[in-house]
């Protein structure tokens, strides 16, 4: 009888802490989450496409940044992320569409960036340029650009819908056709100096109906990268048209990065 007396002891000890633990185990969870997201958009587009996924995050509880990128170099593209980074009161979730994978990769070694999310964006590796992404995967017919004599593009009118926005409202891709942000196509030779995705975990929405890139090219851009796929019916507008999958993508991110390591 007398050898039970510290077994139950014990049991009794454990239950009555048992609350408190679990709290105080809630709480460090709670505060080891990142609670602040950068959104960096690619070319062609502004920073209010972004508007749908702001919304979804901000709902949340998350505090959301949106960079408006100049689009007129490599360099000038990272230091308008790295500003807006600057201003974060922590560690932060960067995300980048399209060019805007470029654009994290080299602005992501940031100190308080905590984790990358690609949404059917590039990634190239440093020493790279953007457009060796290309090579060796299939070409894309309904996206096409237009380039000026100032070597700055845009996607032709005619094709804009077919090739950027297929699963949207014929009023927004109209919309998105003549807002369209040109970009000095001179970035996409631009040699990245970092590859901020060697060091920090990644995660990668890819929209299967994509007609900017290839599928299997943003497929072995994620591979490549060891990122967490999440794949979804959409066209390269899936930060308009997906923006719950794009969050719950940026929110997973948030839970797992201070977990992560690579």
């Amino acid at each position: 009888m007398l050898k039970l007396i510290p077994a139950v002891l014990a049991a009794a000890l454990a239950a009555s802490i048992s609350p408190f633990a679990q709290a105080h185990d809630a709480a460090a969870r709670d505060s080891a989450q990142v609670k602040n997201v950068v959104l960096v958009h690619g070319a062609f587009a502004d920073g209010s496409g972004w508007r749908p996924v702001y919304d979804e995050l901000t709902a949340r509880g998350y505090r959301v940044s949106i960079v408006q990128n100049p689009l007129t170099s490599l360099a000038d593209d990272v230091k308008a992320t790295q500003r807006v980074l600057d201003r974060q009161d922590g560690p932060a979730i960067l995300v980048g569409h399209s060019w805007g994978g470029t654009v994290i990769t080299e602005a992501g070694v940031h100190h308080k960036v905590a984790g990358l999310v690609y949404v059917s964006a590039l990634a190239p590796d440093a020493g790279e340029t953007t457009a060796q992404q290309y090579a060796g995967f299939a070409p894309t017919p309904e996206f096409v650009i237009e380039t000026g004599s100032d070597g700055y593009g845009f996607i032709s009118p005619a094709k804009f819908k077919a090739g950027f926005a297929h699963d949207t409202s014929d009023a927004d891709a109209a919309f998105l056709r003549d807002s369209q942000v040109p970009i000095n196509m001179s970035v996409f030779g631009t040699r990245l100096t970092q590859a901020a995705w060697r060091t920090k975990p990644s995660w990668a929405v890819i929209a299967t109906e994509d007609k900017a890139f290839d599928q299997a090219m943003l497929v072995h851009m994620a591979e490549r990268i060891e990122a967490r796929i999440t794949k979804v019916a959409a066209s390269h507008a899936v930060f308009m048209t997906q923006p719950k999958v794009v969050a719950d993508t940026i929110d997973r991110a948030a839970k797992e990065a201070r977990r992560s390591t690579k």
